[in-house]
């Protein structure tokens, strides 16, 4: 519909309206309003298209989120979820209401709980901060609630797989790469992002970026060290990145080549299912149950809540067992 037809449609249907309000001159609010009209550019929203009211809110939102510090990865998942629900809304923030988020979501039933909960969590995150903005009266997603989860205990490699897993490495950088995984109990994205010139030798420590931009110190042990050093060593490129690709032109090798060397080395040692994360969840268990501090292993894992770090805690029976007989009074 071209602009002269959709401002003609606008004028005749205000003017429709306005007569069954009050007594007016129809032609004579017709002709003042064309020349209202006139100097705007009017565009009707097609049924089938997203409503540019929810799209400028949108970029809007994650120009502010941005600003707050939030991960570039974050923020591409936001404006994909945001996207997504956008095109298949096609409406105007306002005019959206709980039933069609409830909709909206249903349609994701294939998927697990915990995706689920993630889509609901950034239109809560998008709509509440719309209404704390003051651009909505009210907050769609206030009275939704996240769909109950199993919560499921993290795997976690015992010491005999680890060892395999070792075993398994066929290069100084394979080597490296599981004891600065295992050692620090970095994130996938944080030892990505890890510099050669982070890495403190002397203290043995480095400095990494976590979730929501924020900073902490990780260590590394001894046997991390030195495999690091020997991987360092042995590299002739003058990358900044702390592991690099194998082949030329050497550059940052990307999350997703991390996660394949892994499940490569895993493959070569003879140990199933092995991830970034599943080393960090190594590093939490064994930790804990050698007898750290709870808070201590949470600071060191970079988590916000002992909530989060509390399903470590919760992962052997035997240790269980064994503080009861310690502590129980007989």
């Amino acid at each position: 519909m071209n602009t002269h037809t959709a401002g003609e449609l606008l004028i005749s249907e205000v003017v429709h309206y306005i007569s069954g309000l009050v007594p007016i001159n129809v032609e004579e609010t017709r002709s003042e309003m064309s020349s209202i009209i006139a100097r705007y550019h009017v565009k009707m929203v097609e049924s089938d298209e997203v409503h540019p009211d929810l799209t400028e809110k949108i970029q809007l939102y994650l120009s502010t989120k941005k600003l707050e510090g939030l991960s570039a990865t974050t923020l591409q998942n936001y404006e994909r979820d945001l996207n997504i629900f956008a095109d298949d809304v096609k409406k105007r923030s306002e005019d959206i209401n709980s039933a069609d988020i409830r909709v909206y979501l249903a349609k994701f039933q294939h998927l697990k709980m915990s995706s689920i909960s993630t889509k609901l969590s950034v239109l809560k995150s998008f709509f509440g901060w719309l209404t704390n903005e003051e651009m909505l009266l009210r907050d769609p997603t206030a009275k939704l609630r996240p769909p109950k989860q199993e919560k499921r205990i993290p795997k976690a490699l015992t010491i005999e797989e680890l060892e395999m897993l070792r075993e398994g490495c066929q290069s100084n950088r394979q080597r490296a790469l599981i004891e600065v995984l295992y050692a620090t109990g970095c994130r996938l994205s944080e030892v990505h992002g890890l510099n050669v010139s982070d890495v403190d030798h002397q203290s043995m420590s480095a400095r990494v970026i976590g979730k929501g931009n924020k900073e902490r110190v990780v260590y590394f042990s001894f046997r991390a060290m030195y495999h690091l050093k020997k991987y360092i060593n042995s590299r002739t490129d003058d990358d900044s990145a702390l592991f690099v690709t194998e082949r030329k032109p050497y550059r940052r090798v990307s999350k997703r080549a991390i996660q394949r060397e892994v499940s490569k080395i895993a493959e070569q040692g003879g140990v199933k299912h092995v991830s970034p994360h599943a080393l960090r969840h190594t590093f939490a268990t064994l930790t804990l149950n050698n007898g750290a501090e709870l808070a201590a292993v949470q600071a060191l894992l970079g988590h916000e809540s002992p909530e989060t770090t509390m399903v470590y805690a919760q992962l052997t029976e035997d240790k269980k067992h064994e503080a009861y007989k310690r502590y129980l009074v007989q």
